[in-house]
């Protein structure tokens, strides 16, 4: 019996649970810098300490509030400010047990994902999604409208957004090209077996900057499938 594809929604939904799943070394690092200190964090003192984005530091500290590994307080500061949230460890001891590595429910959906897409339409369709959600995370991080943001200064908050969701990326200059470099890939095996699931990545990295620059042309230069230790994605103007 023949199974009917799955629609961009579908693929999106189970693209979207796998990565949303993954924590990264920043993460773990959040954690450790939070429960080093009594009296916890703000996501700006986060953001300070790991030269992350206000909402990407913010983005890891709910992250980990919402996996019950830190509690949330609302605190006033003198005057009339607006009021912070303080992130403290909810333990004492220091507990490392949240997810860093796909577990066998998102890539046994992933498989199926992918396995019910016509081969000639699977990268083209990864990307689009990709792009859809490199669009939706470019518009938590303010200012999307084209030109707002220098190329060099887009390249970085693409990557802290891409760290935010697994990938422990930075950005680079070599040889007078711009790339991103992701030392983490949430996708793990799954994208070995499957290098298809690149092309979902690159199509962040295409939606993000389109919204937060205009037009580009992301590429892999390097990756897992190929035999790589890291990813690489040069990005041409």
């Amino acid at each position: 019996m023949d199974r009917a594809p799955l629609t961009p929604t579908e693929f999106a939904s189970a693209v979207t649970a796998i990565t949303s799943a993954f924590g990264d070394p920043t993460r773990r690092d959040i954690y450790l810098f939070a429960h080093e200190i009594d009296h916890g964090v703000t996501a700006g003192q986060t953001a300070a300490a790991f030269d992350l984005h206000p909402n990407v530091a913010r983005h890891h500290l709910d992250k980990l509030a919402a996996g019950g590994h830190l509690e949330v307080a609302v605190e006033r500061g003198p005057g009339a400010g607006r009021p912070s949230k303080r992130y403290r460890a909810t333990e004492p001891g220091v507990s490392l047990e949240f997810p860093v590595r796909h577990h066998d429910v998102l890539v046994t959906l992933l498989g199926k994902a992918l396995a019910m897409l016509p081969p000639d339409k699977a990268a083209e369709m990864a990307e689009e999604v990709g792009a859809e959600y490199g669009k939706f995370m470019a518009s938590s991080l303010g200012d999307t409208t084209d030109g707002q943001r220098s190329f060099r200064a887009s390249l970085h908050a693409v990557a802290d957004a891409l760290t935010a969701n697994g990938f422990s990326a930075h950005a680079e200059k070599k040889g007078g090209e711009l790339r991103i470099v992701s030392e983490h890939c949430p996708f793990g095996d799954a994208a070995i077996e499957h290098p298809v699931i690149c092309a979902v990545d690159r199509g962040m990295v295409k939606g993000m900057l389109m919204s937060l620059y205009g037009t580009t042309s992301p590429e892999h230069e390097s990756s897992l499938p190929m035999g790589d230790d890291v990813c690489v994605t040069a990005v041409d103007l």
